[in-house]
């Protein structure tokens, strides 16, 4: 990149390139990683490996983060793509996004959405990164409701204990949430709803949850989502014939 020293790139390079090697690894061994492997095969000696990550936590929450924002960036790629589409559309682009990059990127998806690694505590720092998808999903249904949408169904007031919990998760949003006709931290409740759902049916599928039951996976899938849609008063018309992944 412009303006950086040699030494800045050459760094850049060799980080990348542990990070290509340790994504290698994840695929193969899942998420008990081996600093001494991944620097054998990045062509480094241990310690100078601990240059770049001191720690295998420090290289997991660089893989975990890189991870999040992969998926998210396909889900905003996948959403920017119908910009003159409905709400209701842009969900299903979300939810189809998600379920596509997860089944492309197995190892990636259980590393963020899979059993917690032993040992490990994700830092703050990955927060933002994995609230990504929650926000995109909370500004269809502000969207919405700033649009005259339904009214989500069933209508069931927040838990006290709960409404912190909200309240702080809006401290996530980018800018101040629009004027709704609708409490706003209903509007994130419902995100909340939505966000679990969708991840609980992704990751069913991908961890072999839905094995000799269900045949039909996109379908079944498209099905959910769009119940899941009628929920939260996007609505949205039975399918000819959801359109399929590639």
């Amino acid at each position: 990149m412009p303006g950086r020293t040699l030494r800045q790139r050459v760094r850049a390079e060799i980080t990348e390139e542990i990070l290509a090697v340790a994504r290698r690894h994840l695929a193969s061994e899942g998420a008990n990683l081996s600093l001494r492997a991944v620097a054998r095969d990045t062509g480094l000696v241990p310690s100078a490996l601990y240059r770049y990550f001191d720690s295998r936590d420090a290289l997991l929450s660089a893989l975990i983060t890189e991870a999040y924002e992969a998926l998210a960036g396909a889900v905003d790629a996948a959403v920017a793509a119908s910009p003159t589409a409905g709400q209701a559309e842009r969900w299903l682009a979300l939810c189809h996004a998600v379920r596509t990059w997860a089944l492309a990127h197995p190892a990636e998806y259980a590393l963020i959405y899979g059993s917690p690694v032993p040992g490990y505590a994700a830092p703050r720092e990955t927060v933002g990164p994995a609230a990504r998808i929650l926000l995109t999903l909370a500004g269809i249904l502000f969207a919405s409701a700033s649009g005259g949408g339904r009214q989500a169904v069933p209508e069931r007031p927040l838990p006290p204990a709960m409404r912190e919990d909200v309240r702080r998760l809006m401290g996530y949003w980018p800018t101040e949430p629009p004027e709704l006709p609708v409490p706003p931290d209903g509007v994130l409740a419902m995100a909340l709803t939505l966000w679990t759902q969708l991840f609980g049916l992704v990751t069913f599928e991908c961890f072999g949850r839905l094995d000799g039951m269900i045949d039909a996976r996109h379908e079944y899938f498209d099905h959910q989502v769009r119940v899941m849609a009628d929920l939260a008063g996007l609505g949205l018309p039975d399918p000819a014939g959801p359109p399929r992944e590639t």
